[in-house]
């Protein structure tokens, strides 16, 4: 069942998003993973700035989660996270495409540039690459990202964005 989650489930994502993180270590730049991958400081910031979760529940328990941000004249997918011991079973395709239909603007979707299987997902369920040069000024306009972050990401759009 996929709902709405709200401050009750605040330790679950944040535990939901350190567990399914695990899969970039050793995989994108050292430089940019850490223990916890986000810190509860950091997901406080994120649910202040206005990244809005919706949880995958399975027998009373979230599995899966996923925020969607509107910036202005998009929205962005965030924090697209499924538990390690629940991949692979559609979960996180039944989010995006909820999060999709909530959407009233275009999408923009933004992860490692070394996480082939997040893009490879991304693609699978419609979105594209960016070109480079439109990749680091969308993750300058509507992320609050480092530097290094930008060079090392890519940006994925859904059709809105690439009609334009």
């Amino acid at each position: 069942m996929i709902r709405l989650c709200d401050s009750r489930d605040v330790q679950a994502i944040f535990d939901i998003i350190n567990d399914a993180s695990q899969a970039y270590r050793g995989v994108i730049p050292e430089d940019r993973y850490h223990e916890p991958y986000m810190s509860e400081d950091e997901l406080g910031h994120e649910i202040e700035d206005g990244v809005v979760f919706w949880g995958y529940e399975e027998d009373g328990r979230l599995v899966g989660v996923m925020g969607i941000q509107n910036k202005g004249d998009v929205a962005l997918i965030r924090h697209a996270y499924v538990r390690s011991s629940h991949r692979q079973g559609g979960i996180g395709t039944r989010l995006l495409h909820h999060l999709m239909s909530l959407a009233d603007r275009p999408v923009l979707i933004g992860t490692w540039a070394a996480a082939v299987w997040a893009i490879s997902f991304y693609e699978k369920n419609g979105f594209q690459r960016v070109s480079s040069a439109e990749k680091e000024m969308l993750l300058r306009q509507y992320w609050s990202v480092p530097d290094r972050q930008i060079e090392t990401s890519v940006v994925l759009c859904d059709s809105r964005w690439a009609e334009k």
